[in-house]
């Protein structure tokens, strides 16, 4: 039951967060110097809140989905995090990105207690 409100809150908390990003292309400073990476990296991600939701719908069918959310979280907040520690990224951009560690976290939380029972005796 846990695991199902984990995906669910970072499936919408993702879409709030990363839709509005469609709309900011122009208001970017500096602006993206490739808009087809910015859009691409928005459209990857995007997908993933939206498999984040079905997850949320029966996590223990979507089990295995969950390990390539977990490693999706790690590569975000871990680039921000290198990227930042050699002043190539923002302070803001960084700290607003390290929200990704806890959902890491609380990924990996899920698919522990969401293993089947056989395993979990």
């Amino acid at each position: 039951m846990m695991a199902r409100w984990i995906f669910r809150i970072a499936g919408i908390y993702g879409l709030l967060v990363l839709v509005p990003l469609y709309f900011m292309e122009s208001r970017l400073d500096p602006p993206p110097t490739h808009p087809e990476q910015y859009y691409g990296f928005l459209g990857v991600a995007v997908a993933w809140q939206l498999a984040y939701l079905v997850i949320s719908t029966d996590p223990a069918r979507y089990r295995l989905l969950m390990l390539p959310g977990i490693v999706s979280k790690v590569a975000w907040a871990g680039a921000l995090a290198v990227l930042h520690a050699g002043g190539r990224v923002a302070a803001d951009a960084f700290w607003i990105g390290q929200a990704d560690w806890l959902l890491a976290a609380l990924f990996a939380y899920a698919f522990w207690r969401s293993r089947p029972a056989a395993a979990a005796a």
